[in-house]
C-alpha cells in the first residue's frame, strides 16, 4: 500500500496569517495529486491553543495561527472534502502520532512508500519526513516538491536539499 500524507494544508498557511503566494499556487497541484493517488491518504493539521504566544514556538514566531476551532485552523475545504479519515492534529512541527498510526497500517498491509506534500516544506514537511525516515528506514520516503511550498522559495529549496542528503527522495522539482 502507498501512503500520501497531506501536511498542514490549512487556511492560515495557504492564504491566512502565514500564507504565501507559493502556498496558494500549490493548492491545485495538491488536489490533483490527491485525486490521482492510488493508495491511502492521510492529513495532518497544525493545532495550537489560545496560549500560543506563551509557548516556545509562539515566542520565536509571534504570529497566532492554527488556533484550534478557528477558521485558520481548518483544512482547505477542497482538501478536507477529499479525505476519508479525520486529520491528525499535531501541536509541534512533526507529529509524534504519525509513526504509530503508520505502524498500525503496516501491521495490516505492507507500506510500499510514503509520499509527503503540503506546507511548509522547510518546517513541517521536513520535520515529518525526518521522523518517518527514522522510524521506517527501509520504506521509501518521498516528497513531491511541486506540491510543497516553504516560508520562502529559498528555504523551500534548502529543505529539499537537506532531505536529499538524508535519503528522502524528492520528486517534481522544476515542475511549474
Amino acid at each position: 500500500m502507498k501512503i500520501l500524507l497531506v501536511i498542514d494544508m490549512q487556511k492560515d498557511f495557504i492564504d491566512g496569517s502565514l500564507g504565501t503566494r507559493e502556498a496558494v499556487a500549490i493548492l491545485p497541484k495538491v488536489l490533483k495529486k490527491m485525486d490521482t493517488f492510488e493508495g491511502k491518504i492521510l492529513a495532518t493539521r497544525d493545532t495550537h491553543g489560545e496560549d500560543y504566544l506563551s509557548t516556545a514556538e509562539g515566542r520565536k514566531l509571534p504570529v497566532p495561527h492554527c488556533i484550534k476551532g478557528s477558521e485558520g485552523w481548518q483544512l482547505h475545504p477542497e482538501i478536507a472534502g477529499r479525505l476519508t479519515e479525520e486529520p491528525i492534529d499535531k501541536s509541534s512541527f512533526g507529529s509524534v502520532l504519525l509513526p504509530d498510526i503508520l505502524q498500525g497500517i503496516q501491521n495490516e498491509e505492507p507500506i510500499e512508500s510514503i509520499t509527503l506534500v503540503g506546507l511548509c516544506t522547510d518546517i513541517c514537511v521536513i520535520s515529518n519526513a525526518m521522523i518517518l525516515k527514522a522510524y521506517f528506514p527501509e520504506i521509501p520516503i518521498l516528497v513531491d516538491a511541486s506540491c510543497c511550498a516553504g516560508v520562502t522559495p529559498q528555504s523551500h529549496a534548502n529543505a529539499l536539499e537537506a532531505m536529499k542528503m538524508c535519503q528522502i527522495e524528492i520528486e517534481g522539482e522544476g515542475e511549474a
